[in-house]
């Protein structure tokens, strides 16, 4: 699409959307939200972007593939998933750890992985429709 004003304003959108989906994954993790709904909201500022430069500069944007993307996410989630199990508690137990002074949590890794594989999902979905014309 040919249009000054939808190309100006993407470049502002795009980074918006971004930085509101990590902080809606990261504000989920103990709250409603999470991984899926900030998956969504970033893959939406990335189609925003690749509807008004093109599929090939949002790919460009990118750097990496999308379904790479969303497979090491679904991997992600379900090792975090797993690692519960493996520790003695049933499967997607939540587990807290201490990495030096911070406290995390197989959670927070589950919702990471879940937001990486909802954007790799859309964005090859989207790009995939877009390409085919």
């Amino acid at each position: 699409m040919n249009s000054l004003i939808l190309t100006v304003g993407t470049r502002f959108l795009t980074a918006l959307f971004l930085l509101f989906s990590v902080y809606v994954l990261l504000r989920g993790h103990n709250s409603p939200g999470g991984g899926f709904i900030g998956g969504l909201i970033g893959a939406a500022g990335l189609v925003l972007y690749g509807f008004s430069a093109g599929v090939s500069a949002a790919r460009a944007a990118l750097r990496v593939d999308p379904r790479t993307l969303g497979m090491w996410g679904m991997i992600l989630a379900l090792v975090s998933g797993l690692v519960s199990a493996f520790a003695g508690a049933g499967p997607f137990t939540g587990l807290w750890f201490t990495l030096g002074d911070v406290a995390l949590s197989n959670v927070l890794f589950f919702d990471i992985g879940v937001y990486m594989a909802v954007f790799g999902a859309i964005l090859t979905l989207v790009f995939a429709l877009e390409e085919a014309g």
